[in-house]
């Protein structure tokens, strides 16, 4: 019932400006191609679909931030969800992932119970309109605490409707101070998507393998569940961690991983 592993970008991008290595589209997927995942999240612009194509990688999703916590109006939805939602469905995608952004990343506002009740509202609004496109909308948690994560979650199961699900980012979950494996077992039928990233403490690991997370037991709570979606990676090698092996060595190992841990 698992699509396949599919990989997130920004870990890529970061990894390769950490590295001093100049990348454009052929190399980035190139890269992950390597690595031996099935897909990749990303806009998919038509030449960027062609390169992937090309490589044999599937589009799995799309991630879109946005300040889901401010009225429907000033969201511009028209300019900043369609138009990426129409390139998704003609690429043969599955889900549109939001992010709740901040209004302003330079001057951050707490999170209160009426933006997150406005959060759930309009993410029913962009699933309403991404429906017929025949995708899957989702949240993706991103919150630093658990109270902001709390509410985040809050948006989704009480005040967003049934076609909404949660794109459980497992790394900062575990650092807002939730457990993931939790999120899973308690609302299976909500889980749409994930973004796996294993953490020590605070830090992201080098690999799926290490650390504090019991990332296959995760995965065989989301087949065991019924779970039908992709098993999506977001390996992160910030500057507080110096990763001994190469991104797709990385990458490599722990799409083995989820695909060991789903067929187990």
């Amino acid at each position: 019932m698992i699509r396949g592993v599919t990989t997130a970008l920004y870990g890529w991008m970061e990894r390769f400006a950490h590295d001093g290595v100049e990348w454009d589209w052929d190399a980035l997927y190139g890269a992950c191609a390597e690595s031996g995942v099935d897909a990749v999240e990303t806009d998919p612009e038509p030449h960027k679909v062609a390169v992937a194509r090309r490589l044999g990688l599937a589009v799995s999703s799309s991630y879109i931030g946005l300040p889901l916590h401010l009225p429907w109006e000033e969201l511009d939805t028209d300019r900043t969800v369609l138009p990426i939602a129409e390139r998704l469905a003609a690429a043969g995608g599955t889900d549109l992932i939001l992010n709740a952004d901040q209004a302003d990343w330079d001057h951050p506002v707490a999170k209160t119970s009426d933006g997150a009740r406005r959060q759930g509202e309009n993410l029913s609004r962009v699933a309403h309109l991404a429906a017929p496109l025949g995708l899957r909308v989702s949240l993706h948690n991103h919150a630093h605490t658990f109270d902001e994560a709390q509410l985040d979650l809050d948006s989704v199961l009480q005040y967003a409707d049934a076609s909404v699900g949660l794109c459980v980012d497992t790394g900062w979950a575990w650092f807002a101070g939730h457990d993931p494996l939790g999120w899973l077992r308690e609302h299976p039928e909500r889980v749409f998507a994930f973004h796996f990233r294993n953490m020590r403490g605070s830090v992201p690991t080098e690999d799926l393998g290490e650390g504090d997370l019991d990332i296959q037991a995760i995965v065989r709570a989301a087949v065991d569940s019924g779970y039908d979606g992709w098993l999506g990676l977001e390996l992160w090698h910030p500057v507080e961690m110096t990763p001994a092996r190469s991104m797709v060595e990385d990458v490599r190992r722990s799409a083995t991983l989820l695909r060991e841990a789903a067929t187990a």
